[in-house]
C-alpha cells in the first residue's frame, strides 16, 4: 500500500515495517467496501441497515445518490448486496476513484475544488431525489469530501463564487465546522436540504465519518440530517477570518439577508421531513485507530489511543506530539517503551507561504525539528484518505535523523516550515508515504512511536 522507497530513507527499517504495519491495519479497517457489508445485508426481500429492517416489497424503486472519496467503492458494495434491485442512481466521486458498477453511474469530479462536473452531477441528483416518492428507497452514500463534490448552489451564487469560497477557507485555517456551517447555507442540498428534496420518500444515509467528534450535521455538511446552525452562524465565521471584503458579494450578500430573517432556514430537528430519514455511521476514525493500537499491540507496543478529538494549527499540535515522546523517553509515561501512541482528529494550517503541503506534512516538519536527535522516536502523521492537501502524499515520516539528514542535503528545515513547504523538504529526503487513492476518509492519524 505505501510506497516501498520509503523502507530505504532513513535509518531503521525495520522500524518503519513496523510503523507501516500498524498504518496499514488502520486503513484496512476503515475500508468502504467492508464498512458497507457489515451493516448492510439482505435476505430474500428483507434488507437489514444497522438495526432496522426494510421490506423491500414495499418499495417501487431504490435510488442511489451520493458523494464523497470513498463513494465509489460504497456504491460498488451496495451493488454486489442489492443488484439488479437497484433501480438507478449517481454518486459524485474525486478524480481517480472510481470503482467497477454497472447501474450505479460514478460522476469524477473535482476536490477541494468544486468545479462544473461535480455541480452538473449533483443537479442530476436531485432531479432524481424529487421524483422519489412515499413508495421509493433513496440510498444515499456519504463519505469525506462530500462537501466539495456534492455542490448545487442556491439560485444567485455561481459555481465560480463557491470557488472563491473554497479557497479562501483552505487558506484562512477555519476548522471543517465553521466551513460547513458556511456551505450550509448556500445550498440546495446540505443542510438537511436533500431530504427535504426527498420528502416523502423512504431515505438512509450510510455515512463515513471524516469529522471530529462524528457530528452527523457536519460530515459532507449534513445533506439528510437537520441542521444545528443558522444563517447568524455563517455570517459569523466570515467576519471571524475577515472574510467580509475578500468574498464575492452574493455569497455576503445572502448571508447577511438570511440573517436578518429574510430567507428560510435550513431545516431543524423537529421537522416533519426527518420522519422518514435514517442516518447510519458506518465507519468512523475512532475504528481506524483501535485497529491501529490492536496491530501494534501485536508487535510488542505498549499502546494507547490517545484522543480522536485532536485539532489545532498543525505545527503547534506537532509540538505536543513531541512532549509525549520525549515524556516516554523521561519517565515511560503514559505508556513505557516501546511504545505507540495512536491519535486522531484534524489540524489546520494557516498558510504564509507560498510551497506545497498538506496538514499531516506540515505537522510532521514541526515534529522533526522538535524531536531532532532522538533517535528512539519516530511521528507519522496520516490522511487516511491518501491525499494531504493539494499533494499525492498521504503524510511523512518524521523520526530524530531527520534533521541531521536535511543539514548533510543542505536543506534547512525551518526555511521549508516558514514557507509552508513541507512537501518538497520529504521529498527529497524521501520521506513522503504515498499511497495513492485509498478509497476512504476517516480524518487523520497521527503515530507517535518510541522504541
Amino acid at each position: 500500500m505505501f510506497n516501498p522507497e520509503v523502507l530505504k530513507a532513513g535509518p531503521g527499517r525495520e522500524r518503519r515495517k513496523q510503523a507501516l504495519a500498524i498504518l496499514s491495519a488502520a486503513l484496512k479497517a476503515v475500508d468502504p467496501a467492508n464498512a458497507v457489508k457489515r451493516q448492510v445485508s439482505l435476505s430474500d426481500n428483507t434488507l437489514r441497515i444497522g438495526q432496522r429492517i426494510y421490506d423491500l416489497g414495499r418499495y417501487r424503486n431504490i435510488y442511489v445518490i451520493g458523494g464523497g472519496k470513498a463513494g465509489g467503492s460504497m456504491a460498488e458494495a451496495i451493488e454486489e448486496i442489492l443488484g439488479e434491485r437497484v433501480t438507478t442512481g449517481l454518486v459524485n466521486v474525486k478524480y481517480g476513484y472510481g470503482a467497477e458498477t454497472q447501474i450505479i453511474r460514478l460522476n469524477e469530479a473535482g476536490h477541494p475544488i468544486p468545479d462544473a462536473a461535480g455541480m452538473a452531477g449533483t443537479k442530476q441528483m436531485a432531479e432524481l431525489t424529487r421524483q422519489a416518492t412515499a413508495d421509493d428507497l433513496v440510498l444515499c452514500l456519504i463519505s469525506g469530501g462530500g462537501s466539495a463534490l456534492m455542490t448545487l448552489p442556491v439560485e444567485g451564487i455561481t459555481l465560480a463564487d463557491i470557488k472563491s469560497l473554497t479557497d479562501a477557507f483552505l487558506r484562512c485555517g477555519a476548522t471543517i465546522n465553521e466551513i460547513n456551517a458556511v456551505r450550509k447555507h448556500l445550498s440546495q442540498i446540505k443542510g438537511g436540504n436533500l431530504a427535504r428534496l426527498a420528502y416523502p420518500a423512504e431515505i438512509v444515509s450510510l455515512i463515513l465519518s471524516d469529522v471530529v467528534g462524528s457530528p452527523l450535521d457536519v460530515i459532507a455538511s449534513g445533506p439528510t440530517v437537520p441542521d444545528t446552525t443558522t444563517f447568524a452562524d455563517a455570517y459569523g465565521v466570515i467576519e471571524k477570518y475577515g472574510l467580509l471584503e475578500e468574498l464575492p458579494r452574493p455569497i455576503v450578500e445572502h448571508l447577511r439577508r438570511g440573517k436578518e430573517g429574510l430567507i428560510s432556514e435550513t431545516p431543524k430537528e423537529g421537522d416533519e421531513i426527518f420522519t422518514r430519514t435514517y442516518n447510519l455511521i458506518i465507519a468512523s476514525n475512532e475504528v481506524a485507530a483501535e485497529a491501529a493500537t490492536t496491530k501494534a499491540k501485536e508487535l510488542g507496543f505498549h499502546t494507547m489511543l490517545l484522543s480522536t478529538f485532536v485539532e489545532g494549527e498543525a505545527r503547534e499540535v506537532a509540538r505536543v506530539f513531541a512532549a509525549i515522546a520525549r515524556e516516554i523517553l523521561h519517565s515511560g509515561r503514559p505508556v513505557p517503551r516501546p511504545a505507540c501512541v495512536v491519535a486522531g482528529g484534524e489540524t489546520t494550517v494557516t498558510v504564509r507561504g507560498n510551497g506545497l503541503g498538506g496538514r499531516n506534512q506540515e505537522m510532521a516538519l514541526s515534529a522533526a525539528i522538535e524531536i531532532a536527535g532522538l533517535e528512539e522516536v519516530m511521528i507519522i502523521p496520516l490522511a487516511t484518505d491518501g491525499s494531504d492537501g493539494p499533494t499525492d502524499a498521504a503524510g511523512a515520516i518524521a523520526d530524530g535523523s531527520t534533521l541531521r539528514r536535511a543539514q548533510e542535503a543542505g536543506l534547512l528545515a525551518a526555511q521549508y516550515l516558514a514557507n509552508n513547504d513541507s512537501y518538497h523538504f520529504f521529498q527529497q529526503l524521501g520521506d513522503l508515504l504515498v499511497t495513492g487513492p485509498t478509497h476512504t476518509n476517516v480524518n487523520d492519524l497521527t503515530f507517535t512511536l518510541v522504541f
